[in-house]
């Protein structure tokens, strides 16, 4: 109770930053075209002109998980160790883990190539606004629906297309973006780096020191980074003139600092209803499942050191998806948030009425969203189990899916599919579908089991899927079966029938295409009804709420996040807590003072034996007051002249608060100093040639 109160309580005071209202504060996850700096100007005296915005924007790079930046001009890019996990994971077994071990590339032709990794850097950008309103001018919330997916995919299309004829850019990849919940719809068009190469990695005892009990905490000790290296189409290191220096001095006290990143997903401009649904249904089943799943995974992991160590990866992901969504749920458990975003919406409607003509237009688009959060409720669990997949919580169902509907919807123009199989998507399912990481059967035959059991368990037993996946099998027994027979764990049968198209996959026996053909049907039948009744209907009414908010407050107020680039501005700060001042740093000698010994806690050896050659004053972790989210991981910090004075790696526990509004009292992102890079890769790793090309 005692963090849940400083959690919630101060927010109340700055709650402004809302949907309703312009920003205040040191607060905003900001486009790159329409970059805050007037307000930049007025607070810190720093001109964010052109020159210094392309800059940035041409060195940061959108990784499939998280943030990262060019950091050389030769493709090396600087990220957390968390965000090349996944690589760690693909080159590890259950006798030896680089998750565990860590990675050092002694030289380029060691760096090894992450799979299923893609880097991303933002070449440009479209308002295609106008040309998706007129597509949808006139229809029914169905139609407009329709005609809108259908847009959106001709759009990008035609982008790409483009973009390959273009001799100055190359291809591109081109993605439609919403913001304003529909307010704006824009063209983002990256250069994509597929050949992703990891160079070094840390240990996890070092990288995620701490473990769940320090996530989302402050002070920290934490070396979460990680370098990868960009390579071209010919398997060159790629060329990046565009890269940020690292300044190993650090920012100082109380100095403007930057984040340039693709924070993922904030629900500032929600409805009342749509965040009651979020308090009342969302959360609170997504944290029951996760939390038995939770229980399962560290049982398992007892069973012995190569259980322990094909655990640690997924456990820690689900610990911290667990630790976010309590404190979301915390969070929107305060009525007086709620009453206030519901006084908001008022003020926003009273606004409208010296605009009778947009209010005759719009109509009341609040209610539309209310009648519809309602209507969902019947469809909330069978979507959640059988679209969007909880019920079949593995990946080689994952990978069976996607052949079986990959065979049916390449067989349809490209934008009469699924978004997801549309043309310009297809390469990076391709990728996904060939990378060859390791499948542990028993860890899969856990999650699937599991998912079952509680499948059964909420949908009930007379469920017409449940009955028909388990009235003559226990989930274990089905999981066994399934997970034992099933041969799509290898990556050459993968694309045997993914390039075989439907003829392959109607002629498999595999038993987990067998599952996924089951279930389809019924799956798809589900979500085309949500999409029609429920997604239509919500997509242009928050149109019109956007519409409304223009006309209140034009685009003073910044767009919820998408995992698209956004600038965000602060200063190098601490914070009260509960009438302590916590210091925006910490110090290398500190750490070995925490440590006790024993995970999550334990310092690697390779630190204890040059413990007496480190420098103990150096600088470890920082705070700021930067407005984050999830998808930060691995943004950089940067100052005024654009050098890298951080990495983001992680906030404080009152940041978590920030999907739904920004507290510039207690919201603080958390990063790791450059001098600890340098003082880890110069004495503890021996990294020479890689802080060479770093410095």
């Amino acid at each position: 109770m005692r963090q849940l109160k400083a959690l919630i309580v101060p927010a109340l005071l700055v709650i402004a930053a809302l949907a309703g209202h312009p920003a205040q504060a040191d607060e905003g996850m900001w486009t790159f075209h329409d970059p805050p700096t007037a307000q930049v100007k007025e607070k810190y005296g720093v001109d964010l002109t052109q020159q210094w915005l392309d800059h940035v924007r041409l060195s940061t790079v959108r990784l499939s998980n998280c943030t990262a930046s060019f950091v050389s001009p030769n493709g090396l890019i600087l990220t957390n160790f968390h965000c090349s996990s996944t690589c760690l994971d693909e080159h590890s077994t259950k006798e030896s883990s680089l998750f565990e071990k860590g990675f050092l590339a002694e030289s380029r032709e060691r760096e090894v190539r992450c799979q299923t990794q893609v880097a991303d850097v933002l070449m440009g950008y479209e308002n295609i606004t106008e040309r998706v309103n007129a597509a949808t001018r006139g229809l029914d919330d169905k139609a407009a629906n329709d005609a809108r997916r259908k847009t959106l995919t001709q759009l990008e299309q035609a982008c790409e297309q483009a973009s390959r004829k273009d001799r100055k850019t190359g291809p591109l990849k081109c993605e439609s973006v919403t913001l304003y919940a529909g307010g704006q719809y824009w063209l983002y068009k990256y250069k994509r780096y597929s050949d992703v190469r990891l160079v070094f990695a840390p240990e996890s005892g070092i990288g995620m020191f701490g473990g769940d009990p320090d996530n989302f905490q402050f002070p920290r000790w934490c070396l979460d980074m990680s370098v990868l290296r960009a390579y071209d189409a010919d398997g060159k290191p790629a060329s990046t003139p565009n890269f940020m220096k690292i300044n190993f001095s650090g920012p100082a006290a109380n100095e403007p600092v930057f984040v340039s990143g693709h924070p993922g997903s904030t629900d500032r401009l929600l409805t009342v209803e749509q965040l009651k649904t979020l308090r009342n249904v969302d959360l609170p089943q997504a944290l029951l499942r996760g939390s038995e799943l939770r229980g399962r995974y560290i049982q398992f992991s007892k069973a012995g050191i190569e259980a322990e160590r094909i655990t640690e990866e997924p456990l820690s992901t689900l610990e911290n998806s667990l630790k976010v969504r309590r404190k979301q749920l915390d969070a929107l458990h305060v009525d007086a948030m709620l009453a206030r975003k519901a006084q908001e919406e008022a003020d926003i409607r009273n606004r409208l009425s010296s605009n009778p003509e947009l209010m005759r237009a719009i109509g009341d688009p609040w209610a539309d969203i209310a009648h519809a959060e309602q209507a969902a409720r019947p469809l909330n669990l069978p979507y959640t189990f059988l679209e969007s997949g909880a019920g079949f919580n593995s990946r080689l169902f994952s990978f069976a899916r996607t052949l079986v509907r990959g065979a049916v919807e390449r067989t349809k123009p490209s934008d009469d599919r699924l978004r997801e199989y549309r043309d310009t998507a297809l390469p990076r399912l391709e990728q996904q579908l060939a990378a060859n990481r390791p499948i542990y059967p028993e860890l899969e035959q856990l999650t699937l089991s599991f998912s079952l059991e509680r499948m059964r368990e909420w949908l009930g037993p007379d469920d017409p899927t449940v009955r028909q996946l388990l009235a003559k099998e226990s989930p274990d027994d089905l999981a066994k079966r399934l997970i034992s027979g099933s041969k799509l764990a290898d990556p050459k049968v993968r694309m045997a029938l993914w390039n075989g198209g439907q003829a392959a996959v109607d002629a498999s026996d595999d038993p987990m295409i067998e599952l996924a053909k089951q279930v389809d049907e019924r799956a798809r039948a589900i979500r085309k009804q949500y999409e029609d009744e429920i997604e239509a209907v919500v997509k242009t009414a928050s149109e019109k709420v956007a519409q409304a908010r223009f006309a209140a407050f034009g685009t003073s107020v910044y767009p919820d996040a998408t995992f698209t680039l956004r600038l965000s501005y602060g200063a190098v700060k601490g914070w009260e807590e509960e009438g302590r001042y916590i210091e925006p740093f910490t110090y290398l000698s500190r750490l070995f003072e925490r440590a006790t010994g024993v995970e999550p806690f334990a310092v690697p050896k390779s630190w204890l034996a040059v413990k007496d050659q480190l420098d103990l004053t150096t600088p470890f972790n920082l705070a700021t007051n930067n407005d984050i989210i999830g998808g930060n991981s691995g943004s950089p910090l940067i100052n005024a002249r654009g050098e890298i004075v951080g990495l983001i790696f992680d906030g404080n526990i009152h940041s978590i608060s920030g999907s739904f509004w920004f507290d510039e009292e207690r919201n603080r992102a958390v990063a790791v100093h450059p001098a600890i890079i340098r003082e880890a890769l110069t004495k503890v790793y021996k990294a020479r040639q890689l802080l060479a090309e770093l410095q």
